[in-house]
């Protein structure tokens, strides 16, 4: 039994692989109520508070025009277009981040360990990658909420 119990607190999540910043790491910081006054309730409450939108609610899950989907907090582009697919799950879904746009941390609020993303500038909560994704290409799955992003299509660069 105590072998048992060994193996399974040795094990390590991937997000412990990742690196994880904290919040007094991120170049952008605010305090609670200025982060209040730029933010919709809806946005405050997913991106400062790891809330989780709707599924299906998001009208980035329809974009397909080519462009660059940016933290809705703080404008760090965090993912491509090109880089995004159906997964079917009711969130945007892409396979990989724009390098150096997310940091990785960890999260158990559903009661086991899930890999958490952030922007990498501002600390907001995105949402979720999982080993789920195309395998064709990275096979990861990065969930996102689509509040926690706007999305700027390369015409307008």
């Amino acid at each position: 039994m105590s072998l048992v119990v060994m193996v399974i607190f040795s094990c390590n999540g991937n997000a412990q692989k990742k690196e994880f910043k904290t919040t007094s790491e991120y170049p952008i910081t605010k305090t609670e109520a200025e982060w209040k006054e730029i933010l919709t309730p809806q946005e405050f409450e997913v991106l400062r508070k790891s809330g989780t939108e709707r599924p299906f609610s998001s009208e980035l899950n329809n974009v397909e025009e080519p462009g660059t989907f940016v933290c809705a907090a703080c404008g760090n582009e965090v993912f491509k277009t090109e880089h995004k697919f159906e997964s079917g799950t009711g969130w945007p879904s892409f396979d990989r981040p724009i390098e150096g746009g997310v940091a990785y941390g960890s999260d158990t609020k559903l009661g086991y360990q899930r890999d958490e993303i952030h922007c990498a500038d501002c600390g907001g909560h995105l949402g979720h990658v999982f080993d789920d994704g195309p395998r064709a290409t990275t096979g990861k799955r990065y969930c996102m909420n689509g509040v926690a992003m706007k999305f700027i299509p390369d015409s307008k660069i």
